[in-house]
């Protein structure tokens, strides 16, 4: 984990405000619009600095899609703004109808995902919105793993033809990433290297995935740690090159058990290389109001929650 030193704790949603503002300059067919968060989602320095390209449409998410679509029609690209819970659950079926169907190209920008939102409970933690679009034909799923990478994120899928959905969160998490790196839509990246085990995780669970390989490593394990940012396209190359060399795999995701990355990995070498397989996800329940470290520490989403999946992998893969 030497070679990945946390430079701060940092908040990825501030990771998308900084490549927001950053493309007002760079693309000039970039708009916003937000559905009346905008200090939420540090969309201030965008509306600030253009102000003729920033919408706030007010707590009407649905018309938000239906705007964002429209204006794809003229030549723009919209980066639609609010939080995970209204960005899909809320406007599934605009999403489906409005973008998906046609492929409009559309930046569909959710922050405050999953447990981490704490103390604003289930009606707002929202866990089954990965499964949620990656089903939508065409649409690209992102899940960067902190500040500088959802920044790289957010400049690179402006370049990106069709539909994506970006997803982050609410919380300082380590900042561990290089500054200046360059996103690669659907190549996952190889953060440790290891023969044992392959720990394919995304967002705020990389950073465990790599606690957990340090601690395993103490143990004798030697566990390769892969950061899955793309969901969907999802790197099948380099993850059966890892599970072919380890056998064994253990996917990390603050999401519902059903329908995210654990699934994707698994339908992937299933098809390709039955390989033992360990989930760390929610299993099937709504989250609850706490702070954000005590539910993750509850829901079983921990490093030491990776650690207990890979050494219940490999007792199976030694059985």
């Amino acid at each position: 984990m030497n070679a990945y030193p946390n430079q701060g704790d940092k908040d990825t949603r501030s990771g998308f405000g900084a490549g927001l503002s950053q493309l007002g300059t760079s693309h000039p067919k970039v708009v916003a619009l937000c559905a009346d968060l905008t200090g939420s989602l540090k969309m201030d320095a965008f509306r600030d600095a253009h102000p003729e390209r920033f919408f706030q449409v007010g707590i009407a998410e649905a018309n938000m899609m239906g705007l964002a679509a429209g204006l794809t029609i003229g030549g723009w690209i919209p980066f639609t703004g609010t939080f995970a819970n209204f960005s899909t659950g809320r406007v599934y079926d605009q999403i489906r109808q409005s973008i998906a169907y046609s492929g409009k190209n559309v930046k569909i920008c959710a922050s405050h995902a999953g447990l981490t939102l704490g103390e604003d409970g289930a009606t707002h933690q929202i866990l089954e919105d990965i499964g949620m679009m990656r089903m939508l034909p065409g649409m690209t799923v992102i899940v960067p793993c902190d500040y500088n990478q959802t920044k790289a994120a957010t400049l690179a899928i402006a370049d990106h033809q069709g539909p994506v959905y970006l997803r982050f969160g609410r919380p300082k998490v380590a900042n561990f990433t290089p500054v200046d790196q360059r996103f690669e839509i659907g190549k996952a990246q190889v953060l440790v290297e290891g023969n044992d085990v392959s720990i394919v995780a995304c967002g705020h669970l990389v950073w465990k995935a790599l606690e957990a390989a340090e601690m395993l490593r103490a143990e004798g394990i030697s566990a390769e740690v892969i950061n899955m940012h793309t969901i969907k396209p999802l790197d099948e190359k380099t993850l059966l090159a890892s599970a072919s060399k380890t056998r064994a795999v253990v996917t990390a995701e603050e999401h519902q058990r059903n329908g995210g990355l654990g699934d994707a990995v698994a339908q992937t070498i299933a098809r390709h290389l039955p390989t033992v397989q360990e989930y760390v996800a929610v299993n099937d329940q709504f989250g609850e109001s706490g702070t954000p470290e005590g539910l993750m520490a509850k829901y079983g989403l921990g490093q030491a929650d990776v650690a207990q999946a890979v050494r219940k992998a490999l007792g199976r893969k030694n059985a």
